[in-house]
């Protein structure tokens, strides 16, 4: 789940879209939590940013199962 606004910028209980877990990391790696709150809080919005743009256009040709590798993924405790 991704909250439109984000919780610590007053959206608390507020909208919420059902997101791979992929592309929300993506959402995160491309913008503070202030210009998700004031600039890209709505679906819309988000897909119009160029490089979730790009993003979304390169994993819509992946297959269904599709899991993305993160470099330093395993903790070490």
């Amino acid at each position: 789940m991704h909250h439109l606004i984000p919780k610590l910028r007053g959206g608390k209980g507020g909208p919420t879209v059902l997101m791979h877990h992929i592309c929300h990391r993506e959402v995160h790696a491309a913008l503070t939590e202030t210009e998700l709150a004031r600039h890209y809080n709505t679906p819309e919005a988000l897909r119009s940013h160029p490089r979730l743009a790009r993003f979304a256009a390169w994993v819509a040709k992946r297959p269904p199962g599709f899991r993305s590798k993160v470099p330093g993924g395993t903790r070490k405790r």
